[in-house]
């Protein structure tokens, strides 16, 4: 096997491992916030979720976009900045 195949495979390799990652992330926030809105409604800021979730704020940040359009049974939206941004999320 030539070095640039070599490289060419541990590269897609990387390229797969962090789009499993992502997705592991995603459905572990979107779990987060499906039981924090199961009686209706919840609103967060990242900085104060970041501990529960095992993210970090910037990942929350923007993992939060990817859910508003890939969740069916959630609605997320921003709903106001203070110092951060705190985000509405409810069942669909």
């Amino acid at each position: 096997m030539s070095t640039t195949q070599s490289s060419a495979q541990t590269t897609e390799q990387s390229a797969d491992r962090a789009a499993e990652s992502t997705a592991s992330k995603a459905d572990r926030l979107a779990s987060f916030l499906r039981e924090e809105a199961a009686d209706g409604e919840t609103y967060f800021k990242a900085k104060f979720i970041s501990d529960d979730v095992g993210l970090s704020p910037k990942e929350i940040g923007a993992l939060i976009v990817q859910l508003q359009d890939s969740v069916q049974d959630l609605e997320i939206e921003k709903w106001s900045y203070t110092g951060a941004t705190t985000w509405r999320v409810s069942t669909a």
